[in-house]
């Protein structure tokens, strides 16, 4: 099929139909990702929520993997992970076909029990994150030999990110003439959502599950934790890895969500300038992703973090250098920054690096039969630092002002490539084991 890689003829029958299953699921949630790249900026310029509540917003799409640690022990128990599949995306994704009864006007939905609802809405769909990524992991590299899993993974996310960055512009034009189009637009959004996981689950599993006692919920939790904590003990290199993200990740959260309220506030740009900004760096991101897969599996995945957070340093830095240098120009109803380029240059590199380390970077530190394991470690870390990171932005940004929250955005990512690098140094390179 001219869509699938050249290589495709040459995978295996039970490689190849998972890819064929992995790209679809790829599509119908590159129609997700891009009408969630502006929802966001939809809570502020539509809903008019406030800062903290925008905090909260993003907060809620990460501080779920806090549940990992309940969840990573319960997911080993479950045999039947198909069905908890379905159970999950019917149960978190169907709440949003709710948003098309709310008011159809600005001035209507503008109080806080919509914004609450909107919130709760939201909060139920990010629930299915800890469930549904570690599984991706744990069924893709049961498929898909080694030396084939970082190209077919970087494929389907290249194609994943044209569908997105399509949606994402159409979405913005949308918005523009009718603010208040997410109403329809989530009921298609529900529909897509429930539909990929289904196609996922639909992919060959045949891991032998550990048969095990039911444990009371506090041994189960207190067995999940030790056997995270073990994994960062006896893996140093994985340690300085996610060491290394709890940085970024500070970083990344405290900036994200004043990122948003610095395009609505200072930057005063409308749906269609914000879409065309992110689609710019996304299409390149697209150009570059099939070199950064190859990429991740030829050099230490330390290496590649250290590409990953120096990008988002960059694209931070340039945003915070429009407040001396605020040359624009008006074309097309687009408001154009000059120091949105080097932005979207930096972005780009971001974009195409973190869709590959985050979802499969810890991969590379285990064994395939391990790969759930430390995934549930590393989005549990993500949910963690969520705690207390992306309010902790907004109040910064309310005590200081933009330019001060992008510098401790900044420096707090210096020290994570300075840790990378210092791993490597420290003890070289990984083991990589065969994944098979």
């Amino acid at each position: 099929m001219k869509l699938y890689p050249a290589y495709f003829q040459n995978l295996s029958t039970s490689e190849r139909n998972a890819f064929r299953l992995h790209f679809t699921y790829s599509i119908l949630e590159g129609f997700v990702a891009g009408i969630f790249a502006l929802n966001e900026y939809v809570f502020v310029k539509s809903l008019k929520g406030s800062n903290m509540q925008l905090g909260l917003l993003f907060q809620f799409s990460v501080v779920v993997y806090v549940l990992l640690i309940l969840f990573n022990e319960i997911l080993k128990r479950i045999q039947n992970k198909k069905k908890l599949l379905r159970i999950t995306a019917i149960i978190t994704r169907l709440p949003l076909i709710i948003l098309f009864f709310f008011p159809s006007s600005v001035q209507e939905v503008a109080n806080s029990t919509w914004h609450y609802l909107f919130l709760a809405i939201f909060f139920v769909y990010f629930l299915a994150s800890p469930v549904i990524f570690p599984t991706i992991n744990l069924f893709l590299k049961n498929v898909y030999k080694h030396e084939h899993f970082g190209k077919l993974y970087s494929y389907a996310t290249t194609w994943n990110k044209v569908v997105m960055l399509i949606v994402t512009f159409l979405y913005g034009m949308w918005l523009d003439s009718d603010m208040m189009a997410f109403r329809y637009v989530f009921v298609f959004v529900a529909l897509a959502g429930i539909g990929s996981v289904f196609i996922l689950s639909k992919i060959e599993y045949n891991i032998r599950e550990i048969q095990c006692e039911s444990l009371p919920i506090f041994k189960s939790i207190r067995s999940s934790i030790t056997r995270m904590m073990r994994i960062l003990k006896e893996n140093r290199p994985y340690l300085h890895f996610e060491g290394g993200f709890m940085l970024y990740g500070f970083a990344f959260m405290i900036s994200v969500t004043v990122i948003t309220l610095y395009f609505d506030k200072a930057l005063h740009l409308n749906y269609t300038s914000v879409a065309f900004y992110k689609n710019a760096y996304n299409i390149i991101s697209i150009l570059m992703i099939p070199f950064f897969g190859r990429l991740i599996g030829r050099i230490d995945p330390r290496h590649f973090a250290a590409i990953t957070y120096s990008a988002i340093m960059l694209f931070i830095l340039s945003l915070a250098m429009i407040e001396f240098f605020p040359i624009n120009y008006n074309i097309w109803g687009l408001k154009l920054y000059i120091m949105m380029i080097p932005y979207v240059l930096f972005h780009s590199v971001f974009a195409a690096t973190m869709a590959l380390l985050w979802s499969i970077g810890s991969a590379y530190f285990c064994k395939s039969s391990d790969a759930g394991d430390y995934q549930s470690v590393h989005l549990s870390l993500t949910g963690m630092r969520a705690l207390f990171a992306p309010t902790s932005g907004v109040i910064i940004y309310e005590w200081f002002g933009f330019f001060t929250t992008f510098i401790f955005a900044v420096i707090a990512l210096a020290f994570a490539v300075l840790l990378m690098l210092w791993s490597y140094k420290k003890h070289g390179k990984i083991y990589k084991p065969n994944m098979k």
